[in-house]
């Protein structure tokens, strides 16, 4: 079994087995190192796939994931969030430089995706003060989606995994601010979308740089 099959084997055991920390008893410190292992391996794995800038920007997108996992926890939402929008901004560099030959539809798609993430997010914090923030990072979300669908990687992989991605995030903000839906329903969807989002990102785009079309 090669290095980075067991990288991607050990990524999905640490980010689906994160949930059994929610009902353990350990340190703090665990179940931060616990919930940032599973991108932050994805990291490692696609820098073991790594043969070009594509594959280190890869690496780059997945590290600055794992990161705003932790920040998250240590640091607080916007100092998270700006680790995620970090690598939004990587993520649409590489699906750009990625692009597949579009039709009017593509665009339709893209531009449907582009509009409509920042004005949901607008719209669902009951705490209006913070919309506009909320909106703003929703944007670099937004385009990110936007930039995978236009790209090369497979829709099934790469956009697939941008949308749930986006998802996540809305249901972020549908929960913020009403402690009646911080529940375990959604923290499983939460978490579901945007592990599997970014597992299926990294799939994608590694297997496509890779040369590999299954």
């Amino acid at each position: 079994m090669t290095l980075s099959r067991v990288l991607l084997i050990a990524a999905v055991v640490a980010g689906v087995s994160y949930i059994a920390s929610w009902f353990l008893p350990l340190p703090a410190a665990a179940g931060i190192a616990w919930k940032g292992a599973g991108v932050g391996l994805l990291a490692l794995y696609a820098a073991s796939q790594a043969k070009g800038a594509d594959g280190w920007l890869l690496a780059v997108v997945m590290a600055f994931g794992a990161l705003g996992d932790v920040l998250l926890e240590t640091h607080g939402l916007v100092t998270g969030a700006l680790a995620f929008l970090a690598g939004h901004l990587t993520a649409i560099g590489l699906y750009l430089k990625n692009r597949r030959p579009l039709g009017a539809a593509d665009w339709a798609v893209a531009g449907a995706l582009l509009v409509a993430i920042p004005v949901i997010a607008y719209l669902l914090p009951p705490q209006r003060a913070g919309a506009g923030l909320i909106a703003l990072y929703a944007a670099g979300l937004s385009a990110m989606a936007a930039a995978a669908w236009l790209s090369r990687f497979p829709r099934a992989l790469t956009a697939a995994g941008a949308i749930m991605f986006a998802v996540s995030d809305l249901l972020i903000f549908v929960r913020t601010g009403r402690p009646g839906l911080d529940i375990l329903p959604m923290g499983l969807a939460v978490w579901g979308l945007y592990f599997g989002g970014q597992a299926l990102i990294a799939l994608g785009v590694t297997r496509t740089l890779a040369g590999r079309t299954s």
